[in-house]
């Protein structure tokens, strides 16, 4: 569920009127839902009250300080993937305590700087990062608290380019060499083992592949507990799907912790989840206004002043996301098969192919829909093309929480060496 709907003839997020909303901003833009975003995480902790959870918001999705300030006093706490992203969830007011902090390829640096925030946790992925971790936790006298992130080899059914619980796949430890693992950071300086990870993929619509994981992860920590490791938590990851497409009936958070009881309630252990796309993604939609249609033989497209650099999901996903006319009366007219573009000088800059649309004229305007996660995080500055706005709207309020950069701000972010300026 999102709160955009048709009022008075005219899309609105909650209770603001998109096109006035487009014509304050300018297009293309990012809108985000405020009741969307509380709701969706609401639903997540209500439905695991059971495991005392610490739902850590996958920052990699949305990384917006309002977004993060808007969960974070909701109880939210936040995964990290980067120093950037353990910055960013500081500045929104996270509380070290509540932040992990993920990803094969953390620096010294970054670890560094995770200690001195007293950060929850680590999910350690490989026996080089546990090495590294524990010189640099030694050398500044403070514990890293860990969970090795352990990969179970179970497909989750999702893209190739979202699933990362296959043994091909770059993260994670073997299961098997788990135990040898633990057994080793027990006997390292500045090391707390603590807790097991797992998360096995983005976008997961089917449950099976949960379930089989959660038996392997239950299984594991029975076996580290019998072989005298204190686990105090299990962390599950994210992954839980969203309709991108009208119709779509992903899993409810509901039977989702249902196989989450039934696999890991007996360990006593706290709940940890990561969850991103399940709290933003139909939080979001990308407003873009159509610059002009374009008839080649067969062929219509819908040449739009949005892109590939500023949704870059169709084209390096192949993902969905449905449209929507702003105009209530433009979605109920004729429609035939249509490309939507934008201007970017590439073949694969598409937001959308074949898809039914109403014949629209120039200024009408479109809202991609479940754009809350993994849009406005993967633009770019492609073809020198400015970064969009991007706003949060609460009730009949909004603001602008990411403006528009001006083009002089571009051009002075970078510099004319010496030889080149005359100096």
């Amino acid at each position: 569920m999102h709160h955009f709907a048709y009022r008075s003839g005219v899309l609105h997020a909650e209770n603001v009127n998109l096109s006035a909303l487009a014509d304050a901003v300018g297009t293309p833009f990012y809108c985000y839902s405020t009741a969307t975003l509380e709701r969706h995480y609401h639903l997540l902790a209500d439905a695991f009250a059971f495991g005392d959870p610490l739902i850590c918001f996958a920052i990699k999705c949305n990384s917006n300080i309002a977004v993060l300030r808007t969960l974070g006093v909701l109880g939210a706490g936040m995964d990290v993937v980067s120093e950037g992203e353990l910055r960013r969830a500081r500045a929104a007011g996270i509380p070290g305590e509540r932040i992990v902090f993920s990803g094969v390829g953390k620096t010294r640096g970054e670890m560094a700087y995770a200690l001195d925030e007293g950060i929850f946790a680590f999910n350690v992925e490989s026996e080089a990062e546990l090495r590294h971790l524990s010189e640099v936790a030694a050398a500044k006298d403070r514990t890293a608290r860990i969970a090795f992130r352990v990969n179970p080899d179970v497909d989750a059914k999702t893209h190739h380019k979202i699933s990362t619980g296959r043994a091909e796949d770059k993260f994670g430890v073997p299961l098997q060499q788990a135990l040898a693992l633990y057994d080793l950071a027990r006997s390292l300086p500045g090391i707390e083992v603590a807790g097991v990870h797992m998360h096995i993929g983005s976008q997961i619509t089917d449950l099976d592949p949960f379930g089989n994981a959660f038996t392997l992860l239950g299984n594991l920590v029975t076996l580290l507990r019998e072989a005298g490791h204190t686990i105090s938590f299990v962390n599950v990851g994210g992954g839980l799907g969203v309709p991108y497409r009208e119709g779509q009936t992903p899993p409810r958070p509901e039977p989702y912790a249902a196989i989450v009881r039934e696999k890991l309630g007996r360990l006593g252990c706290r709940l940890l989840f990561e969850p991103g796309r399940l709290i933003a993604g139909n939080a979001g939609i990308l407003v873009t206004r159509v610059i002009y249609g374009k008839a080649t033989g067969a062929k219509h497209f819908l040449i739009v002043d949005a892109a590939m650099n500023d949704l870059i999901r169709p084209t390096l996903y192949e993902a969905h996301h449905d449209i929507l006319p702003v105009s209530e009366a433009q979605s109920m007219a004729p429609t035939i098969p249509q490309d939507v573009v934008g201007p970017i000088c590439e073949s694969s800059d598409f937001l959308a192919k074949d898809r039914a649309l109403p014949l629209l004229g120039e200024g009408d305007l479109l809202a991609f829909m479940t754009a809350g996660a993994y849009g406005a995080v993967q633009s770019s500055n492609y073809n020198s093309r400015l970064l969009i706005p991007e706003v949060l709207v609460k009730g009949d309020a909004w603001a602008v929480i990411r403006p528009r950069p001006t083009y002089e701000a571009m051009l002075k972010a970078e510099s004319m060496p010496g030889w080149l300026s005359g100096e």
